[in-house]
């Protein structure tokens, strides 16, 4: 399944917002995707990043 995920990371002392779509099996591993990819890329801790909302996509 598809999940949309949307909400506000913490970088470099500004609050940004974001959008990701991923392909995952249920909605905590999609939200644990998002924490991983956001991690890798812009060295983020789960407290930097917080979720608004989890949506399936059809």
């Amino acid at each position: 399944m598809k999940y949309a995920i949307n909400g506000e990371m913490l970088l470099k002392g500004e609050s940004r917002k974001f959008h990701k779509e991923v392909e995952a099996d249920n909605q905590k591993r999609a939200v644990d995707i998002v924490y991983a990819k956001l991690g890798s890329n812009h060295g983020l801790k789960r407290k930097d990043v917080r979720i608004d909302s989890v949506e399936e996509v059809k």
